[in-house]
């Protein structure tokens, strides 16, 4: 009797236990729930009262020609603007309208800036500034005063912003006008674009591939006519690989030479805001504006180096590094075609490229990105997710960060001898380990970049022109075959500024090529990565060469355009 008693309050207990868990599993996806639903009505609420105001003011000013307004590139557009000859207010409603027909389209805005259209009655005061009456798009990550910065992550929701980043209070005093904000991938850490919050963002030249990521909203609308200026974020081309998929420009600079302040990522590997426009001028114009004495006065840990336009003129030949395979991805045929054709236009310019080829990509990948990246084995990431769905887009890639130690290291034992390079990565996410260990880690990269310096000097390279990820995925592809990011994420660990340039689109002869795809290490990301729009290529300076950068991407530009 007494041992069917134990038995019997026992399993009460246990039940007990049960129903409570179950009764807060419940009550923390309700809550969940609740956050997301205020997030949607807050984004609608915005896109149907822009519409209202847009209609308004159509109403009231029929003549206003939007199309032409459209059409006109970032320098005419401020030319126009300074001179009177278009009004600030013509041109934010003109851009208003068209992001909204855009947004339908691609699902790109997580919300319309009501607060500009009061800034239109003050933007007068700011007519000195370099992007005086400019509409200007942000990522959803920089924070804005009295908004989220939800980084598509359901905990970080209903908690607005006290004040704006050092970037848009920047902007703002240059006389541009913050409209709307983008869409990202959940936690910024996968380069589709989707999240549990706002839903896919989709690509403007073909709705059934992705944006990219994590600029993903910002790649998308610019590239469908909705912003001509947009500012990203980028921790391993998340400015450059939307930028590539959506056909236009995107510029990482180097880390810290804009300022950081109140913009939300992750920072174990350096993370750079930077500009996305249709054209490298926009993209200089954008780093001329952001590069002032306010800045420098916001955030006094930015060096304080304004923009050097006599090296973004000049027209010196250049030496230039080049590279079709990095020796860890191997490219689609599209990306190596790019490259390729863009050497032949240099060396016809008068150029000199030379080969070159990173160093340890099999090594530095695992030990110091992926390291970096998850120094606590992914341990903070997870918790951010905790309290709601993890995004179809994300799943495939999350779902090992949740093994235990141990199982990481097992399974790395044991497909070391038939897969390597998963061995490795799979390894890597069980972090660094110990405080002495994320030490070592920390004094790895700085050898590393100071070798990669070392070895660019012996090759006597003034810039570098290599792939970039690219043409755009179909969806809830980027989980399942991340090593692809290894043409950009280097230049994250490195600190080098890089940017992309649209130069081409996929041929027949590119798809038919990548039927016969195998890959460097033939394993099975290596049989994913055979995906196929715009084709790009990438430009790379050491770091806070800047100016460099942007000139040669300028060339590139050029010269593709003849």
């Amino acid at each position: 009797m007494i041992n069917w008693t134990a038995a019997l309050l026992t399993g009460v207990a246990c039940f007990g236990g049960y129903l409570i868990v179950l009764v807060k599993k419940i009550n923390s996806h309700r809550k969940a729930e609740e956050k997301i639903k205020r997030a949607r009505n807050r984004r609608d609420e915005s896109l149907q009262r822009a519409e209202q105001a847009v209609l308004r003011y159509k109403e009231s000013h029929p003549t206003t020609d939007s199309a032409l307004i459209l059409t006109l590139s970032l320098s005419e557009l401020t030319q126009q603007l300074n001179k009177g000859l278009l009004s600030p207010e013509d041109v934010l409603y003109s851009y208003m309208e068209k992001t909204l027909a855009v947004n339908k389209k691609l699902n790109c805005c997580t919300e319309v800036l009501l607060e500009s259209l009061d800034q239109l009655k003050t933007v007068g005061s700011n007519k000195d500034g370099l992007l005086y009456g400019v509409p200007v798009s942000i990522k959803e990550n920089l924070a804005f005063k009295n908004h989220d910065c939800s980084c598509g992550v359901i905990i970080n929701l209903d908690q607005p912003a006290e004040k704006d980043s050092v970037l848009v209070q920047v902007l703002k005093k240059q006389g541009a006008i913050p409209f709307v904000r983008t869409n990202l991938p959940q936690a910024l850490l996968n380069y589709d674009c989707s999240n549990p919050i706002y839903g896919q963002t989709v690509n403007p030249h073909n709705p059934q591939k992705t944006s990219g990521g994590s600029s993903g909203g910002e790649g998308a609308l610019i590239g469908g006519g909705g912003s001509l200026l947009g500012i990203g974020t980028d921790i391993g081309g998340s400015i450059r690989i939307p930028a590539s998929f959506c056909g236009i420009c995107g510029f990482k600079p180097t880390a810290g030479r804009l300022s950081h302040c109140f913009i939300f990522c992750m920072k174990l590997v350096p993370s750079s805001p930077g500009p996305m426009a249709r054209d490298v001028d926009s993209l200089a114009l954008c780093m001329q504006a952001l590069l002032c004495d306010h800045m420098f006065s916001l955030d006094p840990t930015v060096p304080p180096l304004p923009f050097n336009m006599e090296i973004y003129r000049s027209s010196r030949p250049l030496r230039i590094g080049y590279l079709e395979n990095d020796g860890y991805t191997q490219p689609s045929p599209s990306m190596a075609r790019g490259v390729r054709e863009v050497k032949a236009l240099l060396e016809q310019a008068g150029h000199t490229l030379v080969p070159y080829c990173p160093l340890k990509m099999d090594q530095i990948i695992p030990e110091l990105l992926i390291k970096g990246l998850f120094a606590d084995g992914a341990t903070t990431l997870l918790q951010k997710l905790k309290g709601g769905p993890v995004d179809p887009c994300l799943e495939p890639q999350v779902f090992p960060y949740g093994f235990p130690k141990w199982l990481k290291k097992t399974i790395s034992f044991l497909l070391k001898p038939v897969f390597p390079r998963v061995s490795a990565n799979f390894g890597a996410l069980c972090g660094v380990g110990s405080v002495p260990e994320l030490w070592k880690q920390h004094a790895a990269v700085e050898d590393y970049i100071h070798e990669t310096i070392a070895h660019w000097r012996s090759c006597k390279i003034d810039v570098l022109l290599c792939p970039v990820i690219g043409p755009a995925y179909n969806f809830l592809y980027c989980g399942k075959t991340t090593t692809a990011v290894s043409y950009t994420i280097l230049y994250n660990l490195l600190t080098f500024p890089a940017g992309v340039v649209t130069v081409s689109t996929v041929t027949a002869k590119d798809e038919e090529e990548l039927k016969h795809y195998k890959g460097c290490y033939q394993d099975m990301w290596d049989k994913l990565f055979k995906e196929g729009l715009p084709v790009a290529v990438q430009c790379v300076a050491l770091p806070w060469q800047d100016e460099l950068c942007l000139r040669f991407m300028k060339e590139v530009e050029q010269l593709k355009n003849k």
